[in-house]
């Protein structure tokens, strides 16, 4: 019976013994770079949908994953540096938020797989081969946009059928990005016989002057074109719109409910929620250029009718129908 005791508490303090070294494994952190170009805190409203869709998969920041975060802060020209910081890094993979920090990515590695994140068109930015088979490191989710920023000057049109003269801002220092979309909208204003001011802004006070510049030509609706920078600063170009009772549309909800008459877009946090699922399954062995980028199926017409009552704009009841949410 002692042996037996004995043998029972030897048998017992090695099981403990190896339960304690299990628990004292590292668990298996997987890294991921995230570049973007704005600032984290213009970014909130889109790093938390991807951080609750990689939540909904199991993946804990800190716990089983770790997340080392690049901001280039608006300076766009900073992202090849930000990309080759997270190369060296040596991370797991490269996450990158839209067209210009893709390239950047992508001109940084040909090995780390890259999940980009709301591009306008990756075939035509040079980043994909195609939709189906991306091709190389690189695989993601698209929002087309240049496909869908000329129906945002129709709406526009469609909201004041006698405005011949619209104001275009848009951001020089984000090139391919936005020469796409401001290639669609120049096809799309020749079309409904309307000119174009185009504007340049590149920061805050860029911003500022592309107002004063509109102000001073006397032109009567604005189309901001979607771009980072200005979604960091859309409370404050809404401002500047309302204050000049300028009627205005741009791409995402957030200009809406920031103040912009209009808007109509793709969502882009639910472009960011879905990334998690490439991160996801390259994590787990998939290789990027065997997965289909995803284009965005989900679109959204926001009207802002407290803004249209306090710039003196009667918008068509047709208009108020179709949208999907109206801001009173």
């Amino acid at each position: 019976m002692k042996k037996k005791l004995i043998f029972a508490a030897v048998t017992s303090f090695v099981l403990a013994l190896g339960d304690l070294a299990r628990a004292q494994q590292p668990t298996n952190v997987a890294r991921i770079g995230f570049l973007a170009a704005p600032s984290r805190a213009g970014m909130a409203h889109l790093t938390e949908p991807f951080l609750q869709g990689l939540r909904e998969l199991g993946y804990v920041e800190g716990k089983n994953i770790a997340i080392e975060y690049r901001w280039a802060d608006g300076k766009f020209e900073r992202l090849p540096e930000l990309a080759a910081e997270l190369v060296r890094l040596k991370v797991d993979l490269i996450v990158a938020a839209v067209t210009q920090a893709s390239l950047a990515a992508k001109n940084a590695t040909g090995t780390i797989p890259i999940v980009m994140v709301a591009v306008a068109n990756p075939v035509d930015s040079g980043l994909a081969a195609s939709l189906a088979r991306p091709g190389a490191n690189l695989t993601g989710t698209s929002v087309m946009n240049d496909e869908v920023v000329g129906k945002q000057l129709e709406l526009l049109k469609e909201a004041l059928p006698t405005i011949s003269r619209v104001a275009a801002m848009w951001n020089p220092a984000n090139p391919v990005f936005q020469k796409l979309q401001l290639r669609a909208v120049e096809a799309t204003a020749r079309a409904l016989n309307v000119s174009l001011q185009k504007v340049e802004a590149r920061d805050q006070d860029e911003i500022e002057r592309a107002f004063k510049a509109i102000a001073k030509e006397r032109t009567r609706a604005l189309h901001v074109l979607p771009d980072p920078v200005f979604t960091a600063h859309r409370g404050r170009v809404a401002d500047f719109a309302l204050k000049l009772h300028l009627p205005a549309v741009s791409g995402t909800k957030e200009y809406a409910e920031a103040g912009l008459l209009m808007s109509y877009g793709p969502s882009f946090p639910e472009s960011y929620r879905r990334a998690a699922i490439y991160v996801d399954k390259i994590l787990k062995g998939a290789k990027p250029a065997d997965i289909p980028i995803e284009r965005s199926t989900k679109f959204e017409f926001v009207i802002n009718l407290s803004t249209a009552k306090q710039i003196g704009v009667t918008l068509p009841q047709s208009l108020l129908y179709r949208a999907d949410k109206v801001i009173r």
